[in-house]
């Protein structure tokens, strides 16, 4: 009677474990720029975050499945077309069908928002964003020395950011929120005013992209204090630098060297300390233009800050998501 009866007991425990196991939220991760979805870094902290929630089911977003490629589309490509193909391939996979928690890293940080505004089912319960660009850059993105895939792309867009090709080919023009020229960013069709519901005529703003973001559990925002990568840092938290004075003094003096290629685009960057506007007196907060002031007045928005450089991650990741990340449905 009593070996029945243990052999009971463990059944019992194990299905309770495996229930447990498969209660667990999964985790869906999207990779930054120069990156790629199977890279040594990414797959690290999928197996990091494995350790920390056993058991949890873990997708790292791709564009292609070869791994040059996918680095590729990073800059160079079509954010709505690669939001469409992403939405088709999370929604195919069985372990996500009821929702999942997700991380993005840098740009992939706006682009999971973007699904959760466009699309979201399956659902997004929590997500993280780590130095995302929400209120976009306004300046593109240094360059490794050797990165000439980066470099080729940075000339590329220096060329005519706001041009149909470059708004069609290259990502980061995409993101790119010039201060100074804020209805030509509204009227070029870019990927980051259109998210952020920044548009000429209030009429068109679309009220299904508030519903889908207020309908996160919760969104956490994560700022690097020595970013000088993304300019201005502060877009992480939804900050942007104000429209600037007419009568601002440029400089014409070379800053970073001979090259000009690895010069910003707005020089007066290094002449006066740039005015920021955070992110509770951005217009699309304060009239909740996406869901984003009915998400903190709730005490969904949680603001973050890592120490070091742009993506610099450890000893700051763990906490974060040891919270946010590997809940139960």
């Amino acid at each position: 009677m009593f070996p029945l009866l243990l052999a009971q007991c463990v059944v019992v425990a194990s299905y309770g474990y495996a229930a447990a196991i498969k209660d667990i939220r999964p985790l869906v991760i999207w990779h930054g720029l120069g990156d790629t979805y199977a890279s040594p870094g990414m797959v690290q902290f999928q197996g990091e975050v494995k350790k920390m929630h056993p058991g949890i089911f873990v997708h790292s977003v791709f564009i292609d499945q070869d791994a040059q490629v996918d680095q590729r589309a990073g800059f160079y490509g079509n954010i709505d077309e690669q939001l469409v193909l992403v939405a088709e391939q999370l929604s195919s996979i069985p372990e996500l069908s009821r929702g999942f928690d997700a991380v993005g890293f840098s740009q992939g940080g706006q682009f999971l928002r973007g699904y959760v505004e466009r699309n979201n089912t399956p659902p997004i319960y929590n997500l993280i964003t780590f130095g995302s660009q929400h209120m976009g850059i306004s300046d593109l993105p240094l360059c490794r020395p050797l990165d000439f895939l980066c470099q080729v792309a940075r000339r590329a867009a220096k060329a005519g950011v706001y041009s149909e090709w470059a708004q069609d080919h290259l990502v980061q023009a995409q993101y790119f929120r010039d201060p100074a020229q804020l209805l030509m960013y509204m009227s070029s069709g870019s990927f980051l005013a259109d998210i952020n519901n920044e548009v000429l005529l209030p009429s068109s703003r679309k009220e299904t992209y508030t519903e889908n973001l207020a309908s996160l559990h919760n969104f956490v925002l994560v700022l690097f204090a020595e970013d000088k990568t993304v300019v201005p840092k502060e877009s992480a938290w939804f900050g942007s630098e104000a429209p600037p004075e007419q009568d601002v003094l440029f400089s014409s003096r070379p800053v970073l060297g001979s090259d000009p290629d690895q010069e910003p685009l707005d020089r007066s960057l290094h002449v006066q300390e740039k005015t920021i506007v955070p992110m509770k007196l951005q217009p699309l907060y304060t009239e909740d233009w996406i869901g984003l002031r009915t998400l903190d007045e709730r005490g969904a928005v949680v603001l973050a800050t890592c120490p070091g450089e742009h993506m610099q991650l450890a000893g700051c990741w763990e906490d974060l998501v040891g919270k946010w990340i590997g809940g139960t449905f």
